[in-house]
């Protein structure tokens, strides 16, 4: 009995040796073997994979806009694609070269008749009479007689929609006394807008010695016109209309606003010596791109390739508001307030072009002018915040802040009143 005993305890020792042996030499060997697999995963750079620093590999790294160059085979001399809230240059080609604009002249008459009706010096309503000067200009017209009326906004649609010549110069002539003096008018809101390529001789576009332009400057104030005065759009966008009691009918000269999706206006241009320009602009969900084609050898390659440079613009890029007007962007407790909390915000929308194939995240930093000290009115100026693209580090935009609430300075009695209150907390 005895012996079977010893047996059975020698047995069991020989069996917890052998297990722990056995552990020992698999521990060694598996870590022999993740030592040399880290050896050669760091000897070898190229296996499939291999990452040497996470920190510099991303996917889709760069989310705020990155141009890249189109290339289209183009037939017209110059061009240029622009997104105008943010005003970012998409494509240019000879957008310099100076060439003879046509009826496009007319975004400008358009541009200053819009300042003077939203400044409430001309009213839709009032009444334009047609001179003998008028009654008398050649090409497209809608054959305005001498002495006859149209309202502001009756010449409007004659303007955007047929071109019209003879009413052009009757509105012209009404805001600023000749139509002489009306293009100095055109001429310095040009140079004041940056429009340094161009010089007008006449409103309405037919061919003059001196009288020139680009497409890039056409860009400037096409841009101009659609960003600061919209309603514009309500008559560019119309297909066809009339006038004179609907005995007189207008057909848009730009045929976008029928065949093209999201076309708005702008205006159309060409003589024989011009041959044919556009100046399109065209929105979709909110997204809006402007375009100029320049000197095209026909009406039907002037459209074409303003629709290629729109296609493309559509199918690459679309705006991204990152802030929106009066959201608060900071807090700050104000000096000689009694802990009163100022909102800051921007005054107005931030919106940034994007490729649509990234996301753009963004991070704040708000920069304090010294001295943020009550009383502090509402939409004072009181500092700025730069809105930085948090994956490459990059300033995307520059802004003032402004209050976004008054913050009255704390008086003697609300001093007392504070350290009334602790003395009886503290009893």
């Amino acid at each position: 009995m005895l012996n079977k005993i010893r047996k059975k305890v020698i047995f069991t020792l020989l069996f917890m040796c052998a297990m722990w042996i056995n552990k020992q030499v698999y521990c060694a060997g598996y870590l022999y073997t993740l030592d040399n697999e880290s050896k050669n995963t760091k000897d070898d750079k190229n296996i499939t994979g291999y990452i040497e620093d996470e920190s510099s590999v991303s996917v889709n790294s760069e989310s705020y806009l990155k141009i890249q160059p189109a290339e289209f085979d183009f037939k017209s001399v110059s061009q240029i694609l622009i997104e105008p809230t943010t005003n970012t240059i998409l494509y240019e080609n000879n957008a310099d070269e100076k060439l003879l604009p046509a009826s496009v002249t007319k975004v400008m008459t358009l541009l200053i008749t819009m300042e003077q009706i939203d400044s409430g010096k001309l009213k839709y309503d009032d009444t334009i009479t047609c001179s003998a000067k008028a009654s008398k200009m050649g090409g497209s017209q809608i054959w305005f007689k001498e002495n006859e009326k149209l309202s502001v906004d009756e010449s409007l649609k004659a303007i955007c929609l047929a071109s019209a010549n003879d009413v052009t110069v009757a509105v012209a002539e009404h805001i600023a006394g000749s139509e002489e003096n009306f293009v100095k008018m055109m001429n310095e809101k040009a140079k004041s807008i940056g429009m340094n390529n161009t010089n007008f001789k006449n409103c309405h576009g037919l061919d003059e010695e001196g009288h020139y332009t680009t497409a890039r400057d056409i860009s400037i104030m096409s841009r101009e016109l659609i960003t600061k005065h919209p309603d514009i759009l309500k008559y560019t966008s119309i297909w066809m209309d009339s006038l004179r009691g609907g005995t007189f009918g207008l057909t848009n000269t730009n045929k976008l606003i029928r065949f093209y999706d999201g076309a708005t206006g702008l205006k159309t241009g060409s003589t024989s010596s011009a041959l044919f320009n556009l100046s399109a602009c065209a929105t979709r969900n909110g997204t809006a791109f402007l375009s100029v084609v320049m000197r095209a050898p026909s009406s039907d390659i002037r459209l074409q390739e303003t629709k290629q440079l729109l296609d493309f613009a559509f199918a690459n890029y679309d705006v991204q508001t990152i802030f929106s007007k009066d959201n608060i962007v900071d807090k700050e407790i104000v000096e000689k307030s009694l802990g009163v909390n100022l909102d800051v915000g921007i005054a107005e929308d931030v919106t940034v072009l994007k490729n649509k194939a990234t996301n753009i995240e963004v991070e704040t930093n708000v920069i304090y002018d010294d001295g943020i000290i009550a009383p502090i009115e509402k939409g004072k100026k009181v500092g700025k915040v730069e809105i930085v693209n948090k994956i490459t580090n990059e300033i995307i935009e520059q802004r003032d802040i402004i209050a976004l609430n008054e913050v009255n300075r704390a008086k003697f009695e609300d001093y007392i009143k504070v350290l009334f209150k602790k003395l009886i907390l503290a009893c």
